[in-house]
């Protein structure tokens, strides 16, 4: 009877902790900016956004899970031909995002691929309209218009092409040879007048460092001169003020006639041993020798007195 209780106790044990395990297996939790769509018995049941939820094992099965992020697909270069027959290579970028789920589950079979083979078709279809400096020169107008095309095919599968991008237009050799040339040349007219440019900036500072130059020095010179001028109109005041001192000091001395008289006498022996070719001889030359007289009588005087 123990074992018999024994053996049920583990039976149903061991359903219980499969029950748990099952339940456990079945709890799924979607994660951000993620969609399941989920079939029950086959057939389109519902689709699962963020969060927690719990599958019915045997009956409910995840058909696909889907991110809503935005993604990027990069396309192989597709070979197109322009309206005035240049054949050239254009690979190209589309950015989209999943907008239902559902349809992008059923809408088609192979997402990606229905949206390479349309981008190739419109890409063929645009540029066979423009010409070969057309396609070189109008990028944007292209990615513009074969978004809008996109976009409106792509509505049936849940799909939003948000935007496309020709990421390289590679013309053939011959025209790509050419069009480097054409750009060296285009550089190289650049650079000569950058050249230029700097050589006229150039002479442009060299010229105005001369005029400021010429400035400067011509300012220098023009102070050195009021200077010297200033300094030699203050030696000529100075020269005359101690002229007028010395005529002062000597109205104030009262000097007598014998006095003056052999100042006299002392100018004149100086203007004698000068270089001057003409002397002035006073017109009261008469009384030199009155003057000499004076002058002995003074001298003796001295003598006797010492």
């Amino acid at each position: 009877m123990g074992l018999q209780i024994s053996g049920s106790f583990i039976i149903i044990a061991a359903i219980f902790v499969l029950v748990l395990i099952v339940i456990f297996k079945n709890i799924k939790v979607v994660p951000q900016a993620h969609a399941y769509v989920i079939e029950r018995l086959g057939a389109f049941y519902a689709t699962w956004d963020t969060g927690l939820h719990l599958k019915i094992p045997f009956i409910d099965r995840i058909s696909k899970k889907v991110s809503l992020k935005e993604q990027v697909v990069d396309f192989p270069p597709q070979l197109v031909i322009t309206r005035d027959n240049v054949t050239m290579q254009i690979d190209t970028v589309v950015y989209f995002e999943i907008t239902d789920p559902k349809l992008y589950t059923y809408g088609v079979e192979n997402p990606l691929a229905a949206i390479e083979n349309l981008t190739a078709t419109t890409l063929r279809n645009i540029i066979g309209d423009l010409e070969l400096d057309s396609t070189l020169t109008s990028r944007d107008t292209i990615n513009d218009k074969i978004r809008i095309i996109l976009d409106e095919a792509t509505d049936a599968w849940g799909i939003k092409v948000i935007r496309v991008e020709l990421k390289n237009i590679l013309p053939p050799r011959e025209i790509q040879d050419a069009m480097e040339k054409q750009m060296k040349a285009e550089r190289e007219r650049r650079a000569r007048i950058l050249d230029a440019e700097g050589e006229k900036r150039s002479q442009v500072l060299v010229a105005e460092g001369m005029k400021e130059s010429a400035i400067l020095k011509a300012d220098a010179v023009r102070e050195q001169k009021i200077r010297e001028a200033s300094g030699e109109a203050e030696a000529i005041l100075t020269v005359q003020r101690a002229n007028a001192d010395a005529i002062k000091m000597l109205n104030e001395a009262c000097p007598s006639e014998q006095v003056i008289a052999i100042r006299s006498l002392e100018a004149f022996a100086q203007a004698a041993d000068g270089k001057a070719t003409k002397i002035i001889v006073p017109s009261d030359i008469q009384n030199m020798a009155s003057y000499v007289s004076s002058l002995k009588a003074v001298w003796d005087s001295d003598k006797t007195e010492k």
